[in-house]
């Protein structure tokens, strides 16, 4: 579709298995496009744009992008992405227990298993964080959607140092190599993303 209204239109008579999205279009901010969708539509959106900066990304995402890719961009990197998308809006929603690496998170229990280990120690906010992203696997979460799901409108702390401590605790527990994280992925500036 060459317009946003186009899109959406189209959007409503068939619906989408995936939508990769501009915001440059010739009526309308690409924003408003995912606000149209998203009034109705889970299917997976990603952005597409010559906007490079970190106010687009964010203001996309908080939309309800699931992800946003800057041009230009490789070709193998935009059909990986549409990939992961697809597999990902494949996943049941309800899932209560995921399995990464060598643990088994439970969310209907509350509780992180580590194979023979056992039950790893979670503060109540750490689980918190970790349930956000768990819930929403692959989709980058922005600073602002965590701290609102965490502590509520208006009523997060003013800055994102929060967020850091506690993802830097939870891949302490967490990650095989906390460094290195290989499934609670910081995207700089913008948020986080729990990778499976």
């Amino acid at each position: 579709a060459s317009t946003g209204e186009r899109a959406l239109t189209l959007a409503a008579r068939r619906p989408p298995d995936l939508v990769v999205l501009d915001l440059g279009l010739p009526d309308r901010d690409g924003v408003e496009v995912i606000h149209g969708l998203r009034s109705w539509s889970s299917a997976p959106i990603i952005v597409l744009s010559g906007r490079p900066g970190s106010a687009d990304k964010v203001a996309a995402l908080d939309a309800g992008a699931d992800d946003y890719v800057t041009k230009p961009f490789g070709t193998d990197e935009l059909l990986a992405r549409l990939r992961a998308a697809i597999r990902r809006a494949t996943v049941p929603p309800e899932a209560v227990v995921v399995p990464f690496g060598d643990l088994t998170v439970d969310l209907a229990a509350r509780r992180v298993v580590r194979g023979a280990a056992g039950d790893l120690r979670l503060t109540p906010t750490e689980w918190q964080v970790l349930e956000v992203l768990i819930r929403n696997p692959g989709r980058l979460i922005t600073h602002r959607q965590l701290l609102t799901e965490i502590w509520g409108p208006g009523g997060y702390p003013p800055d994102n140092d929060y967020l850091r401590v506690y993802l830097a605790r939870l891949r302490r527990k967490l990650e095989p190599v906390p460094s290195r994280p290989r499934y609670l992925i910081t995207e700089p500036g913008i948020g986080y993303r729990f990778q499976p």
